[in-house]
């Protein structure tokens, strides 16, 4: 079988620009909602606790974990779409 030219520059771009915009969410829910905006959502009740507490204890981490399975799934899909698919 004869392996097609992948566009390398393309792919790569593809990707920093998958890593910018999943480490733009991380840094809004780590930094932004636990620490920046934390006093706006005090107010907000969400398990016995504020939701800006909430956020700097559970929701950060639980959004990390999907942006690992997020980036996980839209890699693949580059994969293929570039080619380089299992």
């Amino acid at each position: 079988m004869a392996e097609e030219k992948i566009d390398s520059t393309e792919y790569w771009k593809a990707n920093v620009r998958l890593i910018a915009g999943c480490l733009v969410v991380w840094a809004f829910v780590s930094y932004g909602c636990a620490i920046l905006f934390r006093p706006l959502l005090a107010g907000i009740p969400v398990g016995g606790t504020d939701l800006g507490f909430w956020f700097a204890q559970q929701g950060s981490i639980l959004t990390f974990i999907c942006l690992i399975f997020f980036y996980a799934w839209r890699m693949n899909q580059l994969d293929k779409k570039f080619g380089l698919g299992e």
